[in-house]
């Protein structure tokens, strides 16, 4: 298991467009891949449940990935993140 504390930086939050993002690269990598959020652990595979956990710009997230190519995972999706998910 690896994990790293994220900072979601984009303006709105993780909305639908970031979301749909962050899963389709999530659900690439063999590996289980959570996010917790406000002590909730959140299939970060679900589009619903990341929609569903309202979590806004500014807050903070562990990502933890679980599994075969978890290093590989965390940092891509990482990136993705605090790359604002390619949004202003």
């Amino acid at each position: 298991m690896v994990t790293k504390t994220i900072v979601i930086q984009n303006k709105l939050g993780m909305h639908m467009r970031p979301v749909q993002k962050f899963v389709k690269m999530a659900t690439s990598y063999p590996c289980t891949v959570e996010l917790i959020h406000k002590g909730h652990i959140i299939d970060a595979k679900s589009i619903m449940n990341l929609l569903a956990a309202c979590i806004k710009s500014g807050d903070s997230v562990e990502l933890r990935c679980t599994g075969d190519r978890e290093q590989e995972a965390l940092t891509a999706l990482a990136e993705l993140a605090e790359s604002r998910f390619g949004e202003a």
